[in-house]
Order: C-alpha cells, then sequence, then structure tokens
C-alpha cells in the first residue's frame, strides 16, 4: 500500500502496516510533520473540553490511547500534573466533579487521581499565578510529550519494520486502471525533480488539512470532507512560569481551554480557534489570537506577559470533520472520518495527536480489505517506538547559550533522521525554531555549514539554505 502524508496519520498507517507485514511507501510532500503535527499543544490527553462538551467516545478513546502511548513511548511521552485555579467556591465545587468523572473515565489507563487543593497548596504548585479572589485549585493529570520528536521516532521504528518513508515526494497524479480504479500514482522528487510513477493495491490519503486536494485528484468534483481551523501557541521563558506543574485555564472568550505548559524549559500558551478558508503549510498567527492568548493568560498570571517577552510564535492548522450544522470550529467534534471514493481512494482525517494509532489501525484494516491484502490483525497496541534522541546533557558545548543543542544533534539529524535543510534540523529534529526563533536564527549559518559538511554541499547550499531559514523564521517572530 501506498501512504500519502508524513504526519502522524500517516506515519502511524505506515507503522502500523509495515508491522503487519505489509509492503507499504509512505510519501510526504515536505517534510515529516512539516504542517500540523509538529505545531500541537504537546499533550497526549483526553481532552477535558470535550467531556465539557459530552463527547463521551472521543475522551475514552483518547484516555485510552494516552495509556498506550505512555507504555510505548515512555522516552517522550510522560504524566503531566496540571492545575485548574479556581476563583470561587462554585468553580471549585464544579471543576472538582468534572474532573472526578475525567479520573473515573480513564479506568485503569488512569495516571494519577484529581484532587481539590487549598489556596497555599496552589500557590506554592504555581508560585506565579494571580493571588487575587484566588480560592484553591483542582489537581489533575494527563501526559505531556514533544510531538516532531516522537514522530521522527515512529518515522525510524517504521523503517525499521521494512516500510519505506520519503520525505520531498510531491504526489502529482493519481494512476486509474480501464475500470476507473486507482492503482497507483505519479511523484516528483522534490529535490532531484525526478518523476517516479509507482504501482499499489490501495492508496491511503492521511494528508490531514490537504486531504481534500488530494481527493480531488481521484474525483474533481469531490465535495469537501474537512473545515479547517487554525490554533497558535507562544513560547515564553521559564521565568513566567517556573513550576513543573502545567495551568489548565477553563473558560476563554471563544469557548476553548487554554494552557500554560512547561515545555522544554520554556512556557508555551496556547491555542485558539480561528476558521480559516485554506490549508497553508506555513501558517501566520493573526494579531487578533496573539492579542487573545495574551489577554487571557495574563488574567491568571501575576506578571502579564507582553508581546516584548515572546520567544517563538508558531500556528497550527486542524483539519476537523465537516458538520454543516456547527456555527462554530470549536464545537466540531475531533472524531476522525474514513471515506472510500468510487474509484477505490482511501481517506482518512481528522482525529487528533493522542488518537493516532487508533486511527492508523482502523485506515489500514479498511485498506487491507480494499486492497484485497490478507488479513493481518495491527499489533501497534503493544509495540515499542524506538528511542532515536540523543540526551542534551551527552551532546557537548551548545552552539547558543539559549538552546539545549549541540553539533552532535545536526550530525544525527542528517546522519540518521532524514533531515535534508536547516529547516528540518531547527524545527523539527529539534525545536529551537519553536523555543526561540531569534536564537535559531543566530545558529543558522552554524547549523549549515554543519549540514554541509555531511551532505558534500557548497557554499551557495549553504548561502541558499540560510537565506531559506531566516525568510520561514519572520512567522515565529513578534
Amino acid at each position: 500500500m501506498i501512504v500519502i502524508g508524513g504526519g502522524a496519520t500517516g506515519v502511524g498507517c505506515a507503522l502500523d502496516a509495515a508491522s503487519r507485514g505489509y509492503e507499504v511507501l509512505l510519501l510526504e510532500q515536505h517534510d515529516f510533520g512539516k504542517g500540523t503535527s509538529s505545531r500541537s499543544t504537546k499533550l497526549v490527553h483526553g481532552g477535558v473540553r470535550y467531556l465539557e462538551k459530552g463527547d463521551i467516545p472521543l475522551v475514552r478513546e483518547s484516555l485510552k490511547e494516552r495509556g498506550v502511548l505512555l507504555r510505548n513511548a515512555p522516552h517522550v511521552v510522560h504524566r503531566q500534573e496540571f492545575i485548574v485555579p479556581c476563583y470561587g467556591l462554585f468553580q471549585k465545587v464544579y471543576y472538582g466533579l468534572g474532573l472526578k468523572v475525567y479520573d473515573l473515565m480513564s479506568g485503569k489507563n488512569s495516571v494519577g487521581r484529581s484532587r481539590v487543593l487549598t489556596r497555599e497548596e496552589t500557590i506554592a504548585r504555581l508560585p506565579t499565578i494571580r493571588k487575587t479572589g484566588l480560592s484553591g485549585g483542582i489537581l489533575y493529570y494527563d501526559g505531556q510529550f514533544d510531538d516532531s520528536r516522537l514522530l521522527t521516532d515512529m518515522v525510524m521504528t517504521a523503517g525499521s519494520k521494512g516500510a519505506a518513508l520519503l520525505n520531498y515526494t510531491k504526489v502529482v497524479s493519481l494512476k486509474k486502471n480501464d475500470g476507473g480504479k486507482i492503482g497507483g500514482l505519479v511523484f516528483v522528487d522534490q529535490l532531484s525533480y525526478e518523476e517516479h510513477s509507482v504501482n499499489a493495491r490501495v492508496i491511503i490519503n492521511a494528508t490531514g488539512a490537504f486531504c481534500d486536494a488530494v481527493r480531488s485528484m481521484s474525483n474533481d468534483s469531490a465535495k469537501p470532507i474537512v473545515t479547517l481551523s487554525q490554533g497558535i501557541h507562544l513560547v515564553f521563558g521559564r521565568e513566567f512560569m517556573p513550576s513543573d506543574t502545567a495551568m489548565m485555564i477553563p473558560k476563554t472568550s471563544d469557548g476553548r481551554v487554554l494552557f500554560c505548559i512547561p515545555w522544554l524549559g520554556s512556557t508555551l500558551v496556547g491555542t485558539t480557534d480561528t476558521p480559516v478558508a485554506l490549508p497553508d503549510l506555513e501558517p501566520s498567527a493573526l494579531e487578533a489570537e496573539i492579542d487573545f492568548v495574551l489577554e487571557n493568560a495574563g488574567k491568571y498570571l501575576e506578571s502579564k506577559p507582553m508581546r516584548e517577552d515572546i520567544l517563538s510564535v508558531f500556528a497550527g492548522i486542524r483539519p476537523l470533520a465537516k458538520d454543516s450544522s456547527a456555527k462554530n470550529t470549536a464545537s466540531l467534534s475531533r472524531g476522525h472520518t474514513i471515506e472510500i471514493d468510487n474509484a477505490g481512494l482511501l481517506t482518512i482525517t481528522g482525529g487528533k495527536w493522542t488518537t493516532y494509532r487508533h486511527m492508523a489501525e482502523d485506515a489500514v484494516d479498511q485498506a487491507a480489505h480494499l486492497g484485497g491484502l490478507p488479513e493481518r490483525h495491527s499489533v501497534t497496541r503493544s509495540l515499542t517506538i524506538n528511542n532515536h534522541a540523543i540526551e542534551t546533557s551527552d551532546a557537548g558545548e551548545r552552539l547558543h547559550p539559549d538552546l539545549p543543542y549541540a553539533r552532535e544533534h545536526i550530525v544525527r539529524a542528517v546522519r540518521s533522521e532524514m533531515a535534508q535543510t536547516v529547516e528540518d534540523v531547527l524545527a523539527r529534529r529539534t525545536r529551537a525554531l519553536f523555543l526561540n526563533a531569534r536564537a535559531a536564527i543566530e545558529i543558522a549559518p552554524q547549523v549549515a555549514a554543519i549540514m554541509a559538511e555531511e551532505l558534500g554541499e557548497d557554499k551557495d547550499w549553504i548561502d541558499a539554505q540560510v537565506e531559506d531559514l531566516r525568510s520561514t523564521a519572520k512567522s515565529y517572530l513578534i
């Protein structure tokens, strides 16, 4: 089978199919995780807000998958402590009861029981919280991870199971037989510009926000099946929340929750929900979104974060299952959808990072049946995701004092993790661009030089790569 799309769902499909013993080719038009899958809120969670909206099946599935991820990738997924701050008795009772239900739904996959905290206990865990009117908080537990780090490890694990995964390969057309059924595709290598034709028994379209464009290759009159929503995150220094405990802000003006999370030595705050018309590989945060996050975070922190405090801002686009009756994207379900068109193209879309494994299992089950492949059951529920990362403490002298990365991280990204560009390294193999955009720009020439040495490239390549990185980084700067 061929999988189109190198995000969480596509790589999950390749990993699931290869671990069953099927022959798999995955094609990604840019780099693995370039789109939505590197731009999440870094949470492996059931989704407290989906519980409040009554989406019980999604929460139950997500909590189950959270447990799977914690078991299968403990090197990159860990338990995270959260506090919901309460300003009044009603909030304590309301959120306390809601999170007790969340606990109960976790069942055997529980990662810790919620409990009510006193005002003093809340301040001890969140010393920079706004204290005026604070009556206490609700402590609960969920999961946290580094999204593109996990994705890279999934790519490597899928490769070790026999899958062929290629980044920078853009699908340009689908091939149909005389009966109008899809039997392969044509793709272009984006680095060499060579065109290749490949045959397959079945093709999975797992391109997320771009899925409708691929569907139109099969049927040019296909109606869209996703609605797009943009979410942004702001990154600040650890001084805004010098704690290992995260904060969940339960109510904002657009109906979403907002998270303030310790992440890789920084403070990550997000996310928004803004409808967008078209997908973009490098979406930019809107001024109104930045203001929204600053305003809502400022209501709960003693020292209000300002624009000049932002180290990086990044935006991501969610593909949401289309619902003509929904009035806003925040109300749409994060459940996944599988569609098989008349030509036999299987599209899987929607869902969320936490449920990628279950989505992939569903898609590969359907694809195997559709392609007439021998029936083999998924083994990913207990499949370990291999750890390919280097510990930052063991990597040598830092390239920049404000970033935890050394030369060894760059070399490893090129030699072992299929990094092709400076942006691949600074945005996804490391998280430099997401953590501190200015620092990432400063080390781009060093990184380009190290990569050129590894790849046998010249000064022109170095200059072009540095310029590309600087151009991309503009949307991460305020």
